[in-house]
């Protein structure tokens, strides 16, 4: 029997199903649309490609180390003797200087003793005493030297002054404190002149110039007084 109401054709139950569902649909589309989303994220294929090539690298190095060539030594190994040639070498200098060594020593002319023992030039004179010298021009500086083989300085005084029986020390500095002191303006060519406060000596020309041996690398020749100190001094008259 009815009671003029019309039922409802559709059950609660029905309608709170459909609802239910009307609002799960739109979120499993969106559950189901994230992951390809992320799938194409730029940042995450740049993060991929960066990590590949760290892998890349790390297996290189591990390549590297694993075939490097690596040679084991034991401590105790014995080891093969190496030897190489000796040599030494001689400069033109110290070689030179070991030929005029052996020249004067090699020298067979007369000693200054032999001169003083009997002097080719009994007669002295101031004047032969500079001819005498200047035979010797060229003659190369030998430290020591007395002889036409090689002179120092007063090694060459002392063999000129030789020659005319006039004994002379072989040191500038004992022929300077000896003799007889001249002035400048009463010294003659032929007499001593001393420099460097008997650091030097040579054979007076005039004009002041002298003849003697300079030094080492130098022969015996002209020059010019080199110093204002220096004084004269006479022998043989």
């Amino acid at each position: 029997m009815f009671s003029g109401t019309t039922r409802p054709t559709t059950s609660p139950r029905i309608g709170l199903n459909l609802t239910v569902m009307a609002l799960a649909v739109p979120a499993i589309f969106c559950t189901v649309a994230l992951p390809a989303y992320a799938a194409h994220n730029p940042s995450s294929d740049a993060a991929a490609a960066s990590a590949a090539a760290g892998d890349a690298t790390a297996q290189l190095e591990q390549l590297k180390t694993s075939d490097a060539q690596t040679v084991s030594v034991a401590a105790d190994a014995p080891v093969a003797a190496t030897g190489r040639d000796a040599f030494s070498a001689t400069s033109e200098a110290e070689l030179k200087r070991a030929q005029l060594r052996a020249a004067m020593l090699a020298h067979r002319g007369p000693s200054v003793r032999a001169l003083l023992a009997n002097p080719p030039y009994p007669n002295f004179s101031l004047d032969q005493v500079v001819a005498v010298a200047k035979q010797y021009i060229g003659v190369p500086y030998v430290y020591g030297g007395a002889s036409p083989a090689g002179f120092d300085c007063s090694g060459f005084t002392q063999y000129v002054y030789a020659q005319f029986g006039v004994a002379l020390p072989h040191s500038s500095s004992r022929q300077g404190s000896g003799g007889t002191a001249i002035a400048a303006s009463a010294a003659l060519p032929g007499d001593l002149v001393i420099l460097d406060g008997g650091g030097h000596v040579g054979i007076y020309l005039g004009g002041n110039m002298m003849i003697d041996a300079p030094y080492p690398g130098r022969s015996v020749g002209i020059n010019a007084i080199y110093s204002s100190n220096h004084y004269f001094v006479r022998y043989g008259i």
